[in-house]
């Protein structure tokens, strides 16, 4: 049985549920990935980085996870934290689990990827030169959304 788990927060991620909520007993491999906000982003000092999102992006992150499960017949489990975080923090952590360790990075890898170019999350960085950058966000309405 396949287990799934997608939720965006604005609380800290605790990476051993998201783990958890994968683990079974017919799985011999998880493989856990954690994005974490880094200090520097094309060679520029990150002071501040705030995740922005669409009021649907809650749905788009439960459709991904729902539809890598079916597709590889594995647990998956996604955490997306959302708002200002600070260098450290954990930005995204995931889990998928499998019979066999090649599989489950195997998914994992896709897992991350897909979440990255179909749930509606973007990045506002600051940095320390004073410019400001959206990171995935549609080039359309960036004024607005930086409001």
């Amino acid at each position: 049985m396949t287990e799934v788990l997608a939720r965006i927060t604005t609380e800290p991620i605790d990476p051993v549920a998201v783990n958890a909520a994968v683990a079974g007993p017919a799985n011999g491999a998880t493989v856990l990935f954690s994005g974490v906000v880094r200090n520097l982003d094309n060679g520029q000092l990150v002071t501040g980085l705030e995740y922005r999102f669409h009021p649907d992006a809650a749905r788009f992150l439960r459709d991904c996870c729902e539809g890598v499960a079916q597709q590889f017949g594995l647990s998956v489990a996604a955490v997306h934290r959302v708002g200002t975080l600070r260098v450290g923090d954990l930005a995204l952590v995931t889990a998928v689990a499998a019979p066999h360790r090649s599989d489950a990075f195997t998914v994992s890898t896709l897992l991350v990827d897909r979440i990255k170019v179909c749930v509606p999350i973007w990045k506002h960085q600051s940095f320390a030169d004073g410019s400001v950058e959206w990171v995935g966000a549609p080039a359309s309405n960036l004024e607005a959304r930086a409001q």
